[in-house]
């Protein structure tokens, strides 16, 4: 069967190869610890359906990790792209400080010896 030879046909094998290659390690529990944790798009707070975002873009080196990874919905995602995060937020006037002060609060959340062993955290 051939390839296709479309744009977005070959931007999806590129990126599926920088995945690949970036070393993520991120498992299905620690993304719904990460959902979880957040409740909502890290970014803007909506409750829709949740993607899988990274803080550090693939295409600057980041990778899927628990450090890396926030919950976004589809708007937030699509319009952040290959961003910088502190300077998407500025130009559309988020919240960038309240974002980072939640970012680290979880991050920390996280890294409990609980979530360590792979029992998502629960919420009180």
């Amino acid at each position: 069967m051939a390839l296709s030879r479309s744009r977005a046909a070959r931007y999806a094998r590129r990126r599926t190869k920088r995945v690949a290659a970036s070393g993520s390690d991120l498992t299905d529990l620690q993304w719904s610890a990460i959902r979880v944790a957040w409740g909502a798009c890290a970014y803007c707070g909506n409750q829709g359906p949740l993607q899988k975002d990274c803080v550090i873009p693939i295409s600057r080196g980041g990778r899927y990790t628990l450090e890396n990874v926030v919950p976004a919905c589809r708007s937030c995602n699509a319009s952040k792209c290959n961003a910088e995060v502190t300077g998407w937020m500025r130009r559309k006037r988020l919240d960038e400080p309240a974002f980072l002060a939640r970012w680290v609060a979880v991050l920390s959340e996280l890294r409990t010896p609980e979530t360590a062993t792979g029992d998502p955290p629960t919420r009180s």
